[in-house]
């Protein structure tokens, strides 16, 4: 069941700062006291394989996200003193040396079930033990929630796993919201800031598609 249109759920976590600094962090009241968006990227395992080269993807694309008025945050079911040994991990050695945004540790995974976006194969439950079995890793997909000043989240999206993400349509998604937000106008397909947007009725759609006819 999609979370877009509504509000992130109000829930704090633990973090930990790119100095150590462990942190208890509500994503939503983060969005709406700051008056920032917020890119909220979910990544399966620290010291894995694909997962540093998504965190350095937006670690170099901070600067462009910081442009837009949003604020980075990674987040995994790992604890923050992993999260704090692989941030002190050079990157020749697949660590994350050089990433300086926040990263959740939802390592009771309660934020990561209000979502649903953990690996969670097969439940089963044992009646003579009382006991709940998982199949599956119980660690979370490649999970992404894009989240405006109020604390809505206007983008969601889940890759599998071995699945790496492309941190520029993130920030083209961004683009085309500031801008409904800012000029009342819906975006297109393939819409990139600068170019021309429509307005939502008939004759926007007739002329934007009559200017733009292959």
């Amino acid at each position: 069941m999609t979370l877009v249109g509504k509000k992130f759920p109000n829930l704090e976590v633990n973090a930990i700062d790119k100095t150590g600094q462990t942190l208890k962090l509500n994503i939503l009241k983060k969005a709406q006291e700051s008056n920032k968006k917020i890119v909220l990227f979910w990544y399966p395992k620290d010291f894995t394989f694909v997962c540093p080269t998504e965190l350095h993807a937006f670690q170099n694309a901070l600067d462009e996200f910081e442009k837009r008025n949003t604020i980075v945050i990674g987040a995994s079911c790992d604890t923050a003193e992993v999260h704090f040994a692989w941030l002190n991990t050079e990157k020749k050695n697949g660590g994350i040396e050089g990433v300086s945004y926040p990263l959740v540790a939802d390592s009771n995974r309660n934020l990561a079930s209000i979502l649903g976006i953990l690996d969670i194969t097969n439940e089963k439950y044992d009646e003579e033990t009382k006991v709940f079995t998982v199949e599956g890793d119980n660690v979370t997909y490649r999970a992404t929630y894009l989240i405006d000043e109020e604390g809505t989240i206007f983008h969601e999206s889940v890759n599998h796993m071995p699945l790496g993400r492309n941190i520029s349509e993130f920030i083209r998604l961004i683009d085309a919201y500031t801008h409904v937000q800012e000029k009342g106008e819906v975006c297109p397909a393939n819409w990139q800031d600068g170019e021309t947007a429509m307005h939502a009725d008939r004759s926007g759609v007739a002329e934007y598609l009559s200017k733009h006819a292959n």
